[in-house]
């Protein structure tokens, strides 16, 4: 016999469904909840998971500021930036990020689980986070997701 029996099959951007996904992250553990955001984004959990291609799912996180983080990691935990400028390393940690800008918490968390190149921006691009209940992708009619029973 000489063909194969098998075709392994390579999703495209023509191939690929994508769906909206809601996402609580109320009483959530912030790297937790971060991986598997991630493995959304990234669409690992399909069959059709192709590792060039952005194939995952559009994913809503909302209740951002009532993220949980464990043991002293809200004194801690530092989030380092640096402005260019000599003497222009800026720190915060998690609770002053959490007062200021909640989204940012689960967004860096997230952004530092993508891949470092285009593909892990245009995954970046997938998601939203909000904090309280409201957000503004009705339009799209996002189905809730439970983190709890997704591995």
């Amino acid at each position: 016999m000489d063909t194969l029996s098998y075709k392994t099959k390579s999703a495209n951007r023509s191939t690929v469904s994508k769906e909206w996904l809601l996402v609580d992250a109320e009483g959530q553990q912030l790297g937790r909840l971060a991986s598997k955001v991630a493995k959304l984004l990234r669409g690992k959990h399909k069959p059709d998971f192709t590792p060039h291609v952005d194939c995952g799912d559009n994913i809503i996180v909302v209740n951002a500021e009532k993220i949980q983080l464990s043991g002293n990691k809200w004194t801690q935990k530092i989030y380092q930036r640096y402005t260019g400028y000599p003497g222009g390393q800026r720190e915060r940690t998690a609770q002053e990020l959490l007062d200021k800008k909640p989204e940012a918490l689960v967004e860096k968390a997230v952004k530092g689980m993508l891949p470092k190149n285009k593909l892990g921006a245009a995954l970046f691009r997938n998601l939203r986070v909000y904090t309280g209940e409201d957000h503004g992708q009705e339009a799209q009619k996002p189905k809730e997701f439970d983190l709890n029973s997704f591995k």
